[in-house]
């Protein structure tokens, strides 16, 4: 199950590289960069859902309890990824990064951490339906 929990983050991961590719050359330039930002954090929260509906069978939590599991692993390999690829791979500032995660500032970017943290259960209960 860990193994197969990490391969769909890892496609996540290039869906969500591929996402901020959009935004950058098609969505921003075509919205400005706050509706940019939204537009781009709904898409990717919706493939999140997506890819975890169509792959949770095959990663194979028995349990609510390890779906949670796995959602928790995802989010943990998300925050590491952002923070250490997009500083060291990308080179994004520090505060650049932590940008992200100001609501005040009309930044939305844990609502795409709360959708990873809670899809795999999301998705567990509806394929349950």
């Amino acid at each position: 199950m860990f193994l197969r929990a990490l391969a769909v983050w890892l496609l996540l991961v290039v869906l969500a590289v591929a996402n901020g590719m959009l935004r950058g050359a098609l969505i921003t330039p075509a919205v400005g960069e706050h509706a940019g930002h939204v537009i781009s954090t709904v898409l990717l929260g919706i493939t999140i859902l997506i890819v975890a509906w169509l792959t949770i069978g095959w990663v194979g939590p028995t349990r609510s309890g390890e779906a949670i599991w796995i959602g928790g692993l995802w989010l943990l390999l998300t925050v590491a990824f952002e923070f250490l690829a997009g500083h060291f791979l990308f080179g994004h500032s520090w505060d650049r990064l932590l940008a992200d995660y100001n609501l005040a500032g009309g930044r939305i970017w844990v609502l795409v951490l709360a959708t990873t943290m809670f899809a795999p259960l999301a998705a567990r209960w509806l394929r349950r339906l």
